[in-house]
C-alpha cells in the first residue's frame, strides 16, 4: 500500500495565529468602545451628551497598551466615519463623517490619541492601580482639551465651550477614571 505524504509548513500557521488573535482583540476592543458610546444620558443644557465612550477608550488604552489601544480607537472612528451606528446617537445622531464635524467632533477625533497616551503611560512602570489612575487622568486632560477647543470653534466662545464641554462632566469623569483604572488592572493580567 502506497502512502501519500502531505508536507505542511508548521511555521506558517504558527505565525498567523498570534496575529489573528491580536486582530480579534483590537476588533473586540473597538466594539467595546462602540457599545459604550451607545450608553448615553442626554443633558438638556449642552450639545454634548454624557456617554461611556471615553470610559471605553480609557479602558481599551489602559488594558491593551498604546499600539493596540490606538488601533482599536482608530478602527472605531473608521466604523463611524463609514456610517455604522457606533457613535452616540445624541445630540445629532447623524453618524458618519458629519458627526466627526459636529459638537462632539473634538472628543471623537482625540480618541486614538487618548487611547495611545493612556496605554503608553501605563506601560512606563510596574502595572498598578495608581499608575492607571495617573495615565487615565492625563489622557482625559488631553481628551477634554481637544473637545473643549473644538467646542470653542463651534460656539465662538471659550465661556460656552467650558460650560458645554467641561464643567458638567467633571464629577462623572473622576468616576470613569477610577472604574477604568480598576477594570484595566484586572484585564492587564489576562490580555
Amino acid at each position: 500500500m502506497a502512502q501519500i505524504g502531505i508536507q505542511t509548513h508548521p511555521g506558517l500557521s504558527d505565525r498567523w495565529l498570534p496575529f489573528a488573535k491580536q486582530v480579534a482583540i483590537v476588533v473586540g476592543a473597538s466594539a467595546v468602545i462602540a457599545v459604550c458610546a451607545r450608553l448615553v444620558l442626554p443633558l438638556p443644557f449642552t450639545p454634548v451628551p454624557l456617554t461611556l465612550a471615553n470610559f471605553g477608550v480609557l479602558l481599551v488604552g489602559l488594558s491593551l497598551g498604546s499600539k493596540r489601544g490606538f488601533a482599536a480607537a482608530a478602527l472605531y472612528l473608521s466604523w463611524g466615519a463609514m456610517g455604522l451606528p457606533v457613535f452616540s446617537p445624541i445630540p445629532a445622531g447623524v453618524g458618519g463623517l458629519a458627526q466627526l464635524f459636529g459638537p462632539t467632533g473634538g472628543y471623537l477625533l482625540a480618541y486614538p490619541v487618548v487611547a495611545f497616551l493612556a496605554g503608553w503611560l501605563s506601560e512606563r512602570g510596574a502595572a498598578s492601580f495608581m499608575l492607571n489612575i495617573l495615565a487615565a487622568t492625563v489622557a482625559e486632560v488631553v481628551l477634554f482639551a481637544s473637545g473643549t477647543a473644538w467646542l470653542q470653534i463651534v460656539t465662538g466662545s471659550w465661556q460656552k465651550a467650558f460650560a458645554f464641554g467641561l464643567a458638567p462632566f467633571l464629577f462623572a469623569e473622576v468616576i470613569k477614571i477610577m472604574f477604568a483604572a480598576a477594570a484595566a488592572r484586572k484585564l492587564q493580567h489576562s490580555i
